[in-house]
């Protein structure tokens, strides 16, 4: 080992979750915070000599920097190579890609997924294992403890290469390759997919709009979608990643993405619309005058898979996080293969895909992968629809029509509640759980309480417990409600409510998921007392 010791004290933080650390920006640009996290990370991991490293981020404000601290900090730990994408931009998929292709030791990667960007906005740090995923809860948990104790830290002296110039450079002792983000990731895609077919339904005059949202995935679908699928020019729109994602919030939902939305229910609307979030990891897709929800998506997906050729075979499992609506259930049940609940965290499919158990999973957020890498992939559900698109012949429309008439229809909701007080969230949160014994058996109108608990897993491959994962309450019959915090945002807590009943005639109740959810809906509220306890009358985000 070379370079500088750097004498700090104990880091001051929170236990870094499924998502790495998310702070402020001004949180990370303290002296010695970013220092301090990227040690322990080292510390913990104890990565062989010479070991390769890939590092990469979504380009939001302090990307640059920060990869410049951590390549001189990785020269320092006698680390062999650094591979990073050229300006530090990688998408997770694609950073997910590069580490198992180049069969690197792992990677940090640099992201706050779809949190608002720029020098007020959030940033985000993770460590993923050699198999691309994300690092398994033995491993954040060592990091964690690591910042508990450090004392000090180890940089090079010499300064960090050019990251705009593309192929070999040094640090110190360290090799560092400046690799273009895209090139690997599309060759990825095209053994995938048939871009032929593709390019061919495009040349006939199917229209399609990808709005990248100025954040990671621009430079990726630009390639892909107008320069080698043929898309008119303009198809993809927000393309440069910027700093503060043009003072946007990169997140494809209905808020965040009016814009896609007035346009797929114009008169002038294209044949199919996407968009994907800050670090290209979640997606959102549309036809004309209709939207793919995203538990949806994951069934429709795994039930059309095999018209690509990857998946020609067929899938030998699905996986769901548990919040996500039971619709890809029913399609497990139909093609005859297992189907996991797992709790929220890509992960913990890691270890399903790993252990070749499953071939599709998804999250209700606006997630979906494949065993391709071991990341969620937003750029790849968009090509994967569109090879399904292009096989079958079919409109977005029918698509989703022919596959509730098959199956029938989860109806399904997300509420949020953003930075709701974080002590009156985890109020809300233990009392609901104390009186989870006295829930089964209560009846709310036409519906009776089966069973209440709190959701804990034990993985299949590996043994680990997971416990107090999300509070399920099932209904006879089947509707659910599900209430967990989530631990993406940087300021107080967002409360989630998932709402789902399946019916399986959804002819004789409309289209509109709220109001056939109006009775859930209520009873959430009774239940969780969550007005009473938050002053919250409605929800920020309906998804």
């Amino acid at each position: 080992m070379a370079g500088t010791e750097i004498s700090t004290k104990p880091f001051e933080g929170q236990k870094p979750g499924t998502s790495g650390l998310r702070k402020k920006v001004s949180v990370f640009a303290q002296p010695h915070y970013l220092e301090n996290f990227v040690q322990s990370i080292f510390t913990a991991v104890k990565l062989p000599a010479e070991s390769s490293l890939v590092v990469g981020g979504d380009g939001r404000y302090f990307n640059e920097p920060a990869i410049g601290t951590i390549i001189r900090m990785a020269a320092a730990n006698g680390i062999g190579r650094v591979i990073v994408g050229q300006g530090g931009i990688l998408s997770t998929p694609a950073a997910s890609n590069l580490i198992r292709k180049r069969g690197a030791n792992g990677g940090i990667i640099l992201s706050a997924s779809h949190n608002p960007g720029g020098p007020d906005g959030d940033f985000g740090i993770k460590f993923n294992g050699a198999n691309g995923g994300p690092a398994a809860e033995s491993v954040t948990d060592a990091i964690f403890a690591a910042t508990q104790s450090i004392s000090g830290y180890r940089i090079e002296d010499a300064p960090a290469p050019n990251l705009n110039r593309i192929g070999q450079a040094r640090c110190g002792d360290m090799r560092v390759e400046i690799v273009d983000p895209v090139t690997d990731y599309q060759a990825l895609m095209e053994s995938l997919f048939d871009f032929d077919r593709i390019a061919g339904m495009i040349k006939s005059g199917f229209r399609l709009r990808f709005d990248a949202m100025h954040a990671v995935t621009g430079p990726y679908a630009l390639a892909i979608l107008e320069e080698t699928l043929g898309a008119a020019p303009g198809s993809v729109i927000n393309k440069v990643p910027l700093p503060d994602f043009g003072g946007h919030h990169p997140d494809p939902n209905p808020v965040h993405a009016k814009a896609l939305f007035d346009l797929m229910w114009s008169c002038n609307a294209p044949d199919f619309g996407a968009a994907s979030d800050g670090d290209g990891d979640r997606n959102i897709v549309l036809g004309q005058n209709t939207y793919i929800a995203p538990s949806d998506s994951l069934a429709m997906l795994a039930a059309n898979a095999h018209l690509a050729p990857a998946y020609a075979g067929g899938v030998t499992g699905i996986a769901r996080s548990m919040p996500t609506s039971c619709a890809a259930d029913r399609v497990a049940a139909a093609l005859g293969v297992p189907v996991f609940e797992t709790p929220t965290g890509w992960k913990f499919f890691g270890n399903l895909l790993d252990d070749g158990r499953i071939t599709i999973c998804g999250e209700e957020s606006a997630g979906t992968g494949s065993n391709h890498v071991r990341e969620k992939d937003g750029l790849w559900a968009v090509l994967l629809w569109l090879n399904i698109v292009a096989a079958s012949g079919k409109s977005m429309a029918d698509i989703q029509a022919d596959h509730w008439r098959q199956y029938g229809r989860n109806y399904y909701s997300r509420h949020d509640y953003e930075a709701v007080d974080a002590d009156q969230a985890n109020g809300l949160m233990d009392n609901l759980r104390a009186r989870l014994p006295d829930l089964a058996g209560r009846r709310f109108g036409d519906y009776t309480i089966l069973t209440a608990d709190d959701f804990a897993y034990t993985d299949p491959v590996d043994g680990s417990v997971s416990a107090n994962q999300g509070i399920r309450i099932l209904f006879e019959g089947g509707p659910r409600i599900v209430v967990r915090l989530s631990g993406t945002g940087t300021e107080g807590a967002t409360l989630r409510l998932y709402l789902e009943r399946y019916e399986p005639d959804p002819a004789e109740h409309g289209h509109d998921p709220q109001a056939a959810l109006a009775p859930i809906i209520h009873i959430a509220g009774e239940i969780t007392e969550l007005t009473a306890r938050t002053g919250r009358a409605r929800p920020d985000v309906i998804t």
